[in-house]
């Protein structure tokens, strides 16, 4: 790293930047389980209102919200990322996929790149800006 070439600083910033990507996908993620849950930031279309609390749909809002604020703070970062991977690749194949195989079509890309971000957080862990990492040292 030197200060003469700036652009070879730039990959000094990359665990802040993995951290950045995990408090920003978790905040965005966590509104797909509060929408579900509890009309929040707006109800689930069409008619605005909350899924049935005992379904598939349901635990996987659960998942989402509870899951959403621990990858937030970076708790336990791993192994929950790990478990929202899955979710989302359940989610992307049973109700996306079968409409179209084009994600565009089938509205399915919020569930790829969710599916995809959790899985490479489940291997990177969650950044120097975590509990994970405080609860370290």
């Amino acid at each position: 790293m030197t200060r003469s070439n700036p652009a070879g600083m730039w990959p000094h910033f990359a665990p802040y930047i993995l951290s950045l990507l995990r408090i920003v996908a978790a905040f965005v993620f966590i509104t797909s389980g509060t929408t579900k849950l509890f009309a929040f930031p707006s109800g689930v279309p069409p008619n605005g209102g909350t899924v049935p609390f005992m379904t598939q749909v349901g635990f996987g809002a659960i998942l989402e919200a509870a899951g959403g604020f621990l990858l937030l703070i970076g708790l336990y970062t791993r192994p929950v990322a790990f478990l929202l991977s899955g979710e989302m690749a359940v989610a992307y194949f049973q109700f996306h996929f079968p409409g179209s195989f084009w994600p565009t079509i089938n509205q399915g890309t919020p569930a790829i790149l969710f599916c995809w971000i959790w899985l490479y957080l489940s291997a990177a862990g969650g950044g120097p800006w975590s509990l994970d990492a405080k609860l370290r040292h």
